[in-house]
């Protein structure tokens, strides 16, 4: 073989060796697009939304109610939800001068909690309290307003007596002289928790002074 034939078969051997790379070269990237493609896909998958949880309307925090009777300022209060009837009748002032403290004690539960709406009545010194609010005389059968026949002048019964401390009416010891609301109260709450047994116990006790024995002396007694 000559010398130019050697290079013909080389230079054709080169020739097919860039070929052959070219190829390879223009298949090897088509080969590795697939993975990519199949992994981006899983990549690009659509999120599912959330559902927002639906928000419940807050409950009432407060409560309006009605505090009438004797209070000091009576009226329509509006108070946290939950709250006593003691805290309705501070809401109001507290008690007035002329509440009956122990009419209030027995038919009043302070510890009880409230309804919106509500309604309640101090009772005032000669009142009773009756169901639904209303207020009546304390002892009032008769159409005259006092128990006994007691006459306007505060004698008691029919004989015109003297007044008894431990039974006597709220208004029979308010007709009495120099006895006001407030000593009435007095001698109400004390009486019932222990009666008294004579004027000068009353006098002993606090509840009224010398002032005003000497002013019922002969129109009430006690014991």
């Amino acid at each position: 073989m000559s010398r130019s034939d050697r290079i013909t078969v080389a230079a054709s051997g080169g020739a097919l060796m860039l070929a052959l790379a070219a190829a390879w070269l223009a298949f090897a990237p088509a080969e590795g697009a697939a993975p990519a493609a199949a992994t981006g896909g899983l990549t690009l998958s659509t999120p599912i939304a959330s559902v927002p949880a639906s928000v419940s309307p807050a409950a009432s925090t407060t409560i309006v109610v009605d505090v009438q009777g004797a209070v000091t300022e009576p009226g329509v209060r509006q108070l946290p939800a939950g709250s006593r009837i003691a805290e309705a009748i501070d809401a109001a002032g507290g008690y007035a001068s002329d509440a009956d403290l122990a009419a209030a004690a027995a038919g009043i539960n302070l510890a009880q909690a409230m309804a919106d709406g509500e309604q309640v009545r101090v009772p005032r010194i000669g009142e009773s309290q009756l169901a639904g609010g209303a207020p009546a005389p304390s002892g009032a059968p008769g159409a005259g307003g006092r128990a006994g026949g007691e006459s306007a002048g505060g004698a008691s019964g029919a004989g015109g007596g003297p007044v008894n401390l431990n039974t006597a009416t709220p208004e029979q010891l308010e007709a009495l002289p120099g006895i006001g609301p407030v000593t009435v109260q007095k001698i109400v709450a004390a009486r019932q928790e222990q009666p008294f047994a004579s004027l000068d116990d009353a006098v002993q006790r606090g509840v009224i002074h010398r002032g005003q024995l000497e002013d019922i002396q002969g129109l009430a007694t006690a014991g």
